[in-house]
């Protein structure tokens, strides 16, 4: 569970990057489009360690939720990489052409996915009743806006980006804490 705190703790660095490059507080560099798809790599070692651990207690709920929220994230890894690592290098026109054609619906599908799969998936976690339903409710708002980012403003979209790297910060430090009282009562047991 330590590992996995760990991916949501670089996760969340990441998306404030990106929010920051976003928001134009950050120049866009090489550096941070290489950077911006690791958030989502990192995002599935998080979730996957959340899933783990309240497996013994989460259900179908959970597992369906883990699954789609899983298949999700790994299509944000796909957009993240075009959006960060094509476009850049194309003019305005040639995005618009591709936007025009399948890739702009099945980046739209794919957020509205994520809405969908985030939902399910905070919905086993409140359902099993171990992790702080706080953070949940504040990830589960968060998503909201970054999944709709096609129909929110900018600003919703950053709003929803820095919300949801706190509660993936909250939650990892939630696994963290897990983990080593888990190790203390092993030792003593």
């Amino acid at each position: 569970m330590r590992l996995a705190a760990v991916a949501g703790w670089l996760c969340a660095a990441v998306l404030l990057v990106n929010t920051a490059e976003s928001a134009e507080l950050l120049p866009d560099a090489p550096a941070t489009q290489l950077v911006a798809p690791l958030g989502q790599i990192f995002a599935i070692g998080f979730v996957l360690g959340l899933y783990l651990a309240v497996r013994t207690v989460g259900g179908r709920l959970l597992r369906a939720g883990l699954v789609a929220n899983v298949a999700a994230i790994a299509g944000l890894t796909g957009a993240a990489f075009v959006l960060n690592l094509v476009f850049p290098y194309l003019d305005r026109p040639r995005i618009d052409d591709l936007l025009a054609g399948p890739l702009g619906p099945a980046l739209v599908v794919v957020s509205l996915f994520l809405v969908v799969a985030t939902l399910t998936f905070v919905a086993g976690l409140w359902r099993a009743g171990a992790a702080p339903r706080a953070a949940l409710v504040l990830y589960a708002v968060a998503a909201l806006p970054i999944g709709l980012r096609a129909f929110v403003p900018e600003l919703a979209l950053q709003s929803g980006l820095v919300l949801i790297a706190a509660a993936i910060v909250w939650l990892s430090l939630w696994l963290w804490q897990r983990a080593a009282g888990a190790r203390a009562d092993g030792a003593h047991g």
